[in-house]
Protein backbone atom coordinates (compact mmCIF):
# COMPACT_ATOMS: atom_id res chain seq x y z
CA UNK A 1 0.00 0.00 0.00
CA UNK A 2 1.60 3.68 -1.15
CA UNK A 3 2.01 5.79 2.08
CA UNK A 4 2.12 9.35 2.60
CA UNK A 5 5.45 10.88 3.57
CA UNK A 6 6.22 13.66 5.77
CA UNK A 7 6.41 15.78 2.86
CA UNK A 8 2.74 15.43 1.76
CA UNK A 9 1.41 15.78 4.95
CA UNK A 10 1.74 19.87 4.83
CA UNK A 11 -0.24 19.73 1.32
CA UNK A 12 -2.67 17.94 2.49
CA UNK A 13 -3.41 19.89 5.11
CA UNK A 14 -3.58 23.10 3.33
CA UNK A 15 -5.80 21.34 0.79
CA UNK A 16 -7.92 20.14 2.81
CA UNK A 17 -8.35 23.19 4.77
CA UNK A 18 -8.94 25.28 1.56
CA UNK A 19 -12.01 23.27 0.12
CA UNK A 20 -13.29 22.82 3.91
CA UNK A 21 -13.34 26.59 4.14
CA UNK A 22 -14.77 27.32 0.14
CA UNK A 23 -17.72 25.10 1.19
CA UNK A 24 -18.09 26.46 4.26
CA UNK A 25 -17.86 30.28 2.97
CA UNK A 26 -19.14 29.93 -0.55
CA UNK A 27 -19.38 34.47 -0.79
CA UNK A 28 -15.80 34.08 -0.36
CA UNK A 29 -14.72 30.87 -2.02
CA UNK A 30 -13.02 33.61 -4.53
CA UNK A 31 -10.59 35.06 -1.33
CA UNK A 32 -10.55 31.91 0.18
CA UNK A 33 -8.75 30.17 -2.65
CA UNK A 34 -6.35 33.01 -3.50
CA UNK A 35 -5.30 32.82 0.21
CA UNK A 36 -5.10 29.07 -0.07
CA UNK A 37 -2.62 29.76 -3.17
CA UNK A 38 -0.31 31.98 -1.74
CA UNK A 39 0.07 29.91 0.90
CA UNK A 40 1.05 26.86 -0.89
CA UNK A 41 3.64 29.58 -2.93
CA UNK A 42 4.93 31.32 0.58
CA UNK A 43 5.30 28.10 2.31
CA UNK A 44 7.32 26.72 -0.26
CA UNK A 45 5.42 23.85 -1.26
CA UNK A 46 5.21 24.74 -4.71
CA UNK A 47 7.94 26.56 -6.09
CA UNK A 48 7.61 30.44 -7.37
CA UNK A 49 8.54 29.45 -10.50
CA UNK A 50 6.04 27.04 -11.10
CA UNK A 51 2.81 29.46 -10.83
CA UNK A 52 2.68 30.51 -13.96
CA UNK A 53 2.73 27.37 -15.42
CA UNK A 54 0.48 25.85 -13.12
CA UNK A 55 -2.84 28.36 -14.62
CA UNK A 56 -4.35 27.24 -17.31
CA UNK A 57 -4.39 30.62 -19.52
CA UNK A 58 -6.60 29.20 -22.16
CA UNK A 59 -9.53 28.40 -20.03
CA UNK A 60 -9.10 31.52 -17.88
CA UNK A 61 -8.94 33.86 -21.46
CA UNK A 62 -11.88 32.16 -22.75
CA UNK A 63 -13.54 32.48 -19.43
CA UNK A 64 -12.80 36.37 -19.40
CA UNK A 65 -13.93 37.04 -23.52
CA UNK A 66 -16.65 35.20 -23.37
CA UNK A 67 -17.89 36.72 -20.41
CA UNK A 68 -17.35 40.27 -22.09
CA UNK A 69 -19.29 39.27 -25.43
CA UNK A 70 -21.60 37.88 -23.43
CA UNK A 71 -22.52 41.14 -21.61
CA UNK A 72 -22.64 42.84 -25.19
CA UNK A 73 -25.08 39.46 -26.11
CA UNK A 74 -27.36 40.75 -22.96
CA UNK A 75 -27.65 44.17 -23.55
CA UNK A 76 -28.59 43.30 -27.07
CA UNK A 77 -31.90 42.19 -25.73
CA UNK A 78 -30.67 39.33 -27.87
CA UNK A 79 -31.58 36.63 -24.30
CA UNK A 80 -34.99 38.46 -23.95
CA UNK A 81 -35.90 37.74 -27.35
CA UNK A 82 -34.92 34.03 -27.23
CA UNK A 83 -36.51 34.25 -23.50
CA UNK A 84 -39.39 35.26 -24.92
CA UNK A 85 -39.14 32.20 -28.05
CA UNK A 86 -39.07 29.83 -25.62
CA UNK A 87 -41.50 31.04 -23.19
CA UNK A 88 -44.02 30.82 -25.92
CA UNK A 89 -43.35 27.13 -27.06
CA UNK A 90 -43.17 25.68 -23.60
CA UNK A 91 -46.15 24.63 -21.11
CA UNK A 92 -44.59 25.74 -17.97
CA UNK A 93 -41.20 26.60 -16.08
CA UNK A 94 -40.11 22.97 -15.96
CA UNK A 95 -40.01 22.53 -19.75
CA UNK A 96 -38.31 25.76 -20.19
CA UNK A 97 -35.15 24.78 -17.61
CA UNK A 98 -35.77 21.36 -19.48
CA UNK A 99 -35.08 22.67 -22.88
CA UNK A 100 -32.82 25.17 -21.49
CA UNK A 101 -30.87 22.19 -20.22
CA UNK A 102 -30.42 19.53 -22.84
CA UNK A 103 -29.79 22.45 -25.18
CA UNK A 104 -26.79 23.75 -23.30
CA UNK A 105 -25.86 19.75 -23.46
CA UNK A 106 -25.69 20.22 -27.28
CA UNK A 107 -23.70 23.01 -27.99
CA UNK A 108 -20.74 21.86 -25.57
CA UNK A 109 -20.44 18.44 -27.12
CA UNK A 110 -18.66 20.86 -29.67
CA UNK A 111 -18.24 23.98 -27.70
CA UNK A 112 -16.16 23.94 -24.55
CA UNK A 113 -18.42 23.94 -21.27
CA UNK A 114 -17.32 27.09 -19.84
CA UNK A 115 -18.52 28.97 -23.25
CA UNK A 116 -21.32 27.12 -23.76
CA UNK A 117 -22.74 28.04 -19.81
CA UNK A 118 -21.75 31.41 -20.17
CA UNK A 119 -23.91 32.05 -23.91
CA UNK A 120 -27.09 29.99 -22.25
CA UNK A 121 -27.04 31.21 -18.91
CA UNK A 122 -28.29 34.67 -19.79
CA UNK A 123 -31.28 33.17 -21.55
CA UNK A 124 -32.27 31.28 -18.62
CA UNK A 125 -31.69 34.71 -16.16
CA UNK A 126 -33.86 36.44 -18.46
CA UNK A 127 -36.83 33.85 -18.57
CA UNK A 128 -36.57 33.64 -14.09
CA UNK A 129 -37.11 37.46 -14.34
CA UNK A 130 -39.90 37.56 -16.74
CA UNK A 131 -41.84 34.67 -14.45
CA UNK A 132 -40.97 36.57 -11.18
CA UNK A 133 -38.59 32.97 -10.35
CA UNK A 134 -35.27 31.89 -9.30
CA UNK A 135 -33.03 31.23 -11.88
CA UNK A 136 -30.64 29.32 -9.51
CA UNK A 137 -32.21 25.96 -10.74
CA UNK A 138 -31.59 26.18 -14.57
CA UNK A 139 -28.61 27.27 -14.59
CA UNK A 140 -27.36 25.03 -12.14
CA UNK A 141 -29.35 22.22 -14.71
CA UNK A 142 -27.40 24.18 -17.35
CA UNK A 143 -24.52 24.25 -16.17
CA UNK A 144 -24.55 19.91 -15.26
CA UNK A 145 -25.49 19.01 -18.80
CA UNK A 146 -23.19 20.98 -20.29
CA UNK A 147 -20.07 19.23 -18.13
CA UNK A 148 -22.01 16.05 -18.88
CA UNK A 149 -21.57 16.31 -22.76
CA UNK A 150 -18.30 17.50 -22.62
CA UNK A 151 -17.25 13.88 -23.15
CA UNK A 152 -19.32 13.32 -25.90
CA UNK A 153 -16.31 13.98 -28.71
CA UNK A 154 -13.26 15.25 -28.97
CA UNK A 155 -13.29 18.92 -29.20
CA UNK A 156 -15.87 18.86 -25.83
CA UNK A 157 -13.82 19.23 -22.68
CA UNK A 158 -10.32 19.54 -22.28
CA UNK A 159 -10.02 15.78 -20.55
CA UNK A 160 -11.42 14.84 -23.78
CA UNK A 161 -8.95 16.26 -25.95
CA UNK A 162 -6.21 14.79 -23.68
CA UNK A 163 -7.55 11.33 -23.55
CA UNK A 164 -7.88 11.52 -27.45
CA UNK A 165 -3.86 12.41 -27.82
CA UNK A 166 -2.66 9.58 -25.19
CA UNK A 167 -5.09 6.73 -27.49
CA UNK A 168 -4.44 8.55 -30.77
CA UNK A 169 -7.88 9.16 -31.10
CA UNK A 170 -9.59 11.64 -33.86
CA UNK A 171 -12.74 13.28 -34.24
CA UNK A 172 -14.76 10.35 -35.52
CA UNK A 173 -13.86 7.68 -33.10
CA UNK A 174 -15.83 9.20 -30.85
CA UNK A 175 -18.82 8.54 -32.45
CA UNK A 176 -17.54 5.00 -33.23
CA UNK A 177 -14.26 3.05 -31.97
CA UNK A 178 -12.92 -0.06 -33.11
CA UNK A 179 -16.24 -0.98 -34.85
CA UNK A 180 -18.31 -0.11 -31.28
CA UNK A 181 -20.57 2.14 -30.44
CA UNK A 182 -18.31 5.49 -29.27
CA UNK A 183 -18.43 7.38 -26.28
CA UNK A 184 -20.85 10.37 -28.34
CA UNK A 185 -23.59 7.50 -28.47
CA UNK A 186 -22.90 6.66 -24.45
CA UNK A 187 -23.11 10.04 -23.19
CA UNK A 188 -26.22 10.64 -24.96
CA UNK A 189 -27.91 7.90 -23.49
CA UNK A 190 -26.35 9.25 -20.33
CA UNK A 191 -28.41 12.64 -20.90
CA UNK A 192 -31.33 11.08 -22.09
CA UNK A 193 -31.97 9.15 -18.48
CA UNK A 194 -30.51 12.48 -16.44
CA UNK A 195 -33.01 14.49 -17.93
CA UNK A 196 -35.38 12.10 -17.04
CA UNK A 197 -34.29 12.22 -13.88
CA UNK A 198 -34.23 16.29 -14.23
CA UNK A 199 -37.99 15.98 -14.78
CA UNK A 200 -38.92 13.82 -11.31
CA UNK A 201 -36.93 16.86 -9.23
CA UNK A 202 -38.65 19.99 -11.11
CA UNK A 203 -41.75 17.84 -11.18
CA UNK A 204 -43.11 20.97 -8.98
CA UNK A 205 -41.99 23.82 -11.23
CA UNK A 206 -45.39 23.90 -13.08
CA UNK A 207 -45.73 27.48 -12.96
CA UNK A 208 -47.52 28.64 -16.22
CA UNK A 209 -45.58 30.64 -19.09
CA UNK A 210 -48.10 33.14 -20.72
CA UNK A 211 -46.95 33.90 -24.13
CA UNK A 212 -45.14 37.27 -24.50
CA UNK A 213 -44.96 39.93 -27.34
CA UNK A 214 -41.07 39.54 -28.41
CA UNK A 215 -38.65 41.91 -27.33
CA UNK A 216 -36.90 43.67 -30.32
CA UNK A 217 -33.33 43.21 -30.57
CA UNK A 218 -31.44 46.66 -30.67
CA UNK A 219 -28.33 45.10 -31.47
CA UNK A 220 -27.22 42.06 -34.14
CA UNK A 221 -23.50 42.44 -33.47
CA UNK A 222 -23.33 40.76 -30.50
CA UNK A 223 -25.08 37.73 -31.54
CA UNK A 224 -23.01 37.58 -34.73
CA UNK A 225 -20.06 37.60 -32.58
CA UNK A 226 -20.95 35.04 -30.13
CA UNK A 227 -21.98 32.61 -33.25
CA UNK A 228 -18.68 33.41 -34.94
CA UNK A 229 -17.18 32.37 -31.66
CA UNK A 230 -18.97 28.48 -31.67
CA UNK A 231 -17.76 28.13 -35.31
CA UNK A 232 -14.33 28.97 -34.72
CA UNK A 233 -13.98 27.10 -31.99
CA UNK A 234 -15.03 24.15 -33.45
CA UNK A 235 -12.84 25.25 -36.81
CA UNK A 236 -9.87 25.51 -34.88
CA UNK A 237 -10.02 22.14 -32.67
CA UNK A 238 -10.29 20.51 -36.36
CA UNK A 239 -7.37 21.99 -38.25
CA UNK A 240 -3.85 20.73 -37.62
CA UNK A 241 -2.42 24.05 -36.00
CA UNK A 242 0.58 22.58 -34.72
CA UNK A 243 1.83 22.60 -38.30
CA UNK A 244 1.55 26.47 -38.76
CA UNK A 245 1.35 28.49 -35.38
CA UNK A 246 3.92 28.79 -32.34
CA UNK A 247 2.93 26.36 -29.75
CA UNK A 248 2.09 29.05 -27.29
CA UNK A 249 -0.78 30.37 -29.80
CA UNK A 250 -2.36 26.42 -30.38
CA UNK A 251 -1.81 25.67 -26.39
CA UNK A 252 -4.55 29.00 -26.20
CA UNK A 253 -6.19 29.58 -29.24
CA UNK A 254 -9.65 28.73 -27.82
CA UNK A 255 -8.86 31.84 -24.93
CA UNK A 256 -7.38 33.69 -28.08
CA UNK A 257 -10.43 33.58 -29.89
CA UNK A 258 -12.74 34.30 -27.02
CA UNK A 259 -10.75 37.33 -26.36
CA UNK A 260 -10.21 38.62 -29.80
CA UNK A 261 -14.15 38.53 -30.54
CA UNK A 262 -14.56 40.39 -27.45
CA UNK A 263 -12.27 43.07 -28.38
CA UNK A 264 -14.02 43.15 -31.99
CA UNK A 265 -17.37 43.36 -30.05
CA UNK A 266 -16.13 46.70 -27.88
CA UNK A 267 -14.56 48.09 -31.14
CA UNK A 268 -17.86 47.79 -33.16
CA UNK A 269 -19.66 49.28 -30.26
CA UNK A 270 -17.12 52.03 -29.76
CA UNK A 271 -17.54 52.98 -33.32
CA UNK A 272 -21.10 52.68 -34.04
CA UNK A 273 -22.29 54.44 -30.60
CA UNK A 274 -19.18 56.64 -30.20
CA UNK A 275 -18.98 56.25 -26.61
CA UNK A 276 -15.42 56.40 -24.82
CA UNK A 277 -16.96 54.42 -21.98
CA UNK A 278 -18.18 51.14 -23.79
CA UNK A 279 -14.76 49.42 -23.24
CA UNK A 280 -14.63 50.08 -19.46
CA UNK A 281 -18.44 49.24 -18.86
CA UNK A 282 -17.42 45.70 -20.80
CA UNK A 283 -14.53 45.42 -18.62
CA UNK A 284 -16.49 46.06 -15.32
CA UNK A 285 -18.77 43.28 -16.48
CA UNK A 286 -16.19 40.87 -16.32
CA UNK A 287 -16.53 38.78 -13.30
CA UNK A 288 -13.14 38.84 -11.86
CA UNK A 289 -14.01 36.99 -8.74
CA UNK A 290 -14.32 33.87 -10.84
CA UNK A 291 -11.46 34.03 -12.83
CA UNK A 292 -9.92 34.71 -9.27
CA UNK A 293 -11.33 31.71 -8.09
CA UNK A 294 -10.26 29.59 -10.99
CA UNK A 295 -6.52 30.79 -11.02
CA UNK A 296 -5.96 30.10 -7.66
CA UNK A 297 -7.58 26.32 -8.00
CA UNK A 298 -5.14 25.74 -10.65
CA UNK A 299 -2.44 26.61 -8.23
CA UNK A 300 -3.62 25.05 -5.10
CA UNK A 301 -4.30 21.77 -7.94
CA UNK A 302 -0.26 22.18 -8.93
CA UNK A 303 0.58 22.17 -5.29
CA UNK A 304 -0.75 19.22 -3.98
CA UNK A 305 0.73 17.69 -7.42
CA UNK A 306 4.14 19.34 -6.70
CA UNK A 307 3.78 17.12 -3.62
CA UNK A 308 2.82 14.02 -5.04
CA UNK A 309 -0.39 13.89 -3.51
CA UNK A 310 -2.38 13.27 -7.07
CA UNK A 311 0.24 10.34 -7.76
CA UNK A 312 -0.55 9.15 -4.40
CA UNK A 313 -4.14 9.03 -4.97
CA UNK A 314 -3.51 6.98 -8.47
CA UNK A 315 -1.29 4.63 -6.86
CA UNK A 316 -3.88 4.20 -4.01
CA UNK A 317 -6.26 3.80 -6.18
CA UNK A 318 -4.43 0.89 -8.18
CA UNK A 319 -3.58 -0.63 -5.08
CA UNK A 320 -7.16 -1.37 -4.26
CA UNK A 321 -7.95 -2.51 -7.48
CA UNK A 322 -6.19 -6.05 -7.31
CA UNK A 323 -5.87 -8.02 -10.35
CA UNK A 324 -9.74 -7.90 -11.43
CA UNK A 325 -10.30 -5.94 -14.31
CA UNK A 326 -13.87 -5.35 -13.61
CA UNK A 327 -12.87 -4.51 -9.99
CA UNK A 328 -9.62 -1.84 -11.48
CA UNK A 329 -12.22 -0.82 -13.90
CA UNK A 330 -15.34 0.05 -11.40
CA UNK A 331 -12.40 1.74 -8.86
CA UNK A 332 -11.12 3.84 -11.47
CA UNK A 333 -14.55 5.34 -12.71
CA UNK A 334 -16.07 5.90 -9.03
CA UNK A 335 -12.94 7.36 -7.78
CA UNK A 336 -12.66 9.96 -10.38
CA UNK A 337 -16.09 10.84 -9.54
CA UNK A 338 -15.56 11.06 -5.94
CA UNK A 339 -11.79 13.02 -6.71
CA UNK A 340 -13.16 15.16 -9.69
CA UNK A 341 -15.63 16.61 -7.28
CA UNK A 342 -12.99 18.56 -5.36
CA UNK A 343 -10.09 19.00 -7.90
CA UNK A 344 -10.03 20.12 -11.01
CA UNK A 345 -10.09 17.29 -13.57
CA UNK A 346 -7.31 18.51 -15.95
CA UNK A 347 -4.05 17.26 -13.87
CA UNK A 348 -5.94 14.58 -11.87
CA UNK A 349 -6.11 13.32 -15.81
CA UNK A 350 -3.26 14.32 -16.56
CA UNK A 351 -1.72 12.11 -14.18
CA UNK A 352 -4.05 9.33 -14.38
CA UNK A 353 -3.59 8.64 -18.19
CA UNK A 354 0.30 7.16 -18.29
CA UNK A 355 -0.97 5.57 -14.91
CA UNK A 356 -3.86 3.81 -16.90
CA UNK A 357 -1.86 2.73 -19.89
CA UNK A 358 0.98 1.25 -17.42
CA UNK A 359 -1.78 -0.89 -16.05
CA UNK A 360 -2.95 -1.98 -19.20
CA UNK A 361 0.61 -3.75 -19.78
CA UNK A 362 0.79 -5.34 -16.59
CA UNK A 363 -2.04 -6.70 -16.73
CA UNK A 364 -2.48 -7.85 -20.35
CA UNK A 365 -5.39 -5.95 -21.55
CA UNK A 366 -6.39 -3.47 -23.80
CA UNK A 367 -7.02 -0.43 -21.43
CA UNK A 368 -9.61 1.41 -23.61
CA UNK A 369 -12.55 0.74 -20.69
CA UNK A 370 -10.00 1.92 -18.74
CA UNK A 371 -9.39 5.34 -20.59
CA UNK A 372 -12.75 5.70 -21.55
CA UNK A 373 -13.89 4.66 -17.48
CA UNK A 374 -11.43 7.41 -16.54
CA UNK A 375 -13.03 9.87 -18.90
CA UNK A 376 -16.34 9.33 -17.75
CA UNK A 377 -15.66 9.35 -14.13
CA UNK A 378 -13.47 12.71 -14.42
CA UNK A 379 -15.66 14.65 -16.24
CA UNK A 380 -19.11 13.94 -15.00
CA UNK A 381 -17.75 13.70 -11.29
CA UNK A 382 -17.38 17.44 -11.38
CA UNK A 383 -20.87 18.17 -11.50
CA UNK A 384 -21.11 16.69 -8.00
CA UNK A 385 -20.26 20.34 -5.97
CA UNK A 386 -20.25 23.58 -6.87
CA UNK A 387 -16.67 23.41 -7.45
CA UNK A 388 -16.04 20.12 -9.20
CA UNK A 389 -15.74 22.17 -12.59
CA UNK A 390 -15.21 25.39 -14.35
CA UNK A 391 -18.54 25.77 -15.56
CA UNK A 392 -20.14 24.99 -12.36
CA UNK A 393 -18.39 27.99 -11.02
CA UNK A 394 -18.74 30.10 -14.17
CA UNK A 395 -22.68 29.70 -13.71
CA UNK A 396 -22.39 30.19 -10.17
CA UNK A 397 -20.45 33.47 -10.62
CA UNK A 398 -23.16 34.61 -13.23
CA UNK A 399 -26.04 33.73 -10.47
CA UNK A 400 -24.02 36.01 -7.92
CA UNK A 401 -23.95 39.03 -9.96
CA UNK A 402 -27.24 38.52 -10.74
CA UNK A 403 -27.91 38.27 -6.71
CA UNK A 404 -28.62 35.10 -6.31
CA UNK A 405 -26.11 32.88 -3.52
CA UNK A 406 -26.29 29.48 -4.32
CA UNK A 407 -25.48 27.18 -1.32
CA UNK A 408 -23.88 23.53 -1.40
CA UNK A 409 -27.40 22.31 -0.74
CA UNK A 410 -29.34 23.92 -3.37
CA UNK A 411 -26.82 22.83 -5.91
CA UNK A 412 -26.40 18.98 -4.56
CA UNK A 413 -30.26 18.66 -4.43
CA UNK A 414 -30.16 18.81 -8.47
CA UNK A 415 -26.20 18.06 -8.95
CA UNK A 416 -26.54 14.19 -7.13
CA UNK A 417 -29.33 12.28 -8.50
CA UNK A 418 -28.36 14.12 -12.45
CA UNK A 419 -24.55 12.93 -11.54
CA UNK A 420 -25.09 9.67 -10.16
CA UNK A 421 -27.81 8.71 -12.80
CA UNK A 422 -25.35 9.98 -16.05
CA UNK A 423 -22.20 8.23 -14.28
CA UNK A 424 -23.98 4.93 -13.78
CA UNK A 425 -25.31 4.73 -17.47
CA UNK A 426 -21.99 5.78 -18.74
CA UNK A 427 -20.11 2.86 -16.01
CA UNK A 428 -22.68 0.20 -17.53
CA UNK A 429 -22.53 0.69 -21.18
CA UNK A 430 -18.39 1.48 -21.29
CA UNK A 431 -18.21 -1.75 -19.55
CA UNK A 432 -20.82 -3.63 -21.60
CA UNK A 433 -19.12 -2.10 -24.94
CA UNK A 434 -15.15 -2.22 -24.25
CA UNK A 435 -14.96 -4.41 -21.30
CA UNK A 436 -17.14 -7.41 -20.79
Amino acid sequence: MPTLTPQMLPALILFLAVYVFMIALPKWRWLVAAIGAATFVVSGILPLGEVLPAVNWNVLLMIAGTMGTVALFISSKMPARLADMIINKVPNEKWAIIALSVFAGIISAFVDNVATVLMVAPIAITISKKLGTSPIPSVIAISIASNLEGAATLVGDTTSIMLGGAMGMNFLDFFAYDGKMGLFFINQIGLLLATLTLLFVFRKNNKPLARQPLTQVQNYVPTILLVGTVLLLIVASLLPLNDFLPTWVVDNINGIICVSMFIIGIAIESISHKENNVALDAIKALDWQTIVLLASLFIVIAGINSAGMISWLADFIFYLGGNSVFGMYSIIVWASVLISAFIDNIPYVATMLPVVASLGSLMNVNPTVFYFGLLCGATLGGNLTPIGASANIAGIGMLRKEGFEVSNSQFMKISVPYTLVAVSSAYVLVWLVFGA
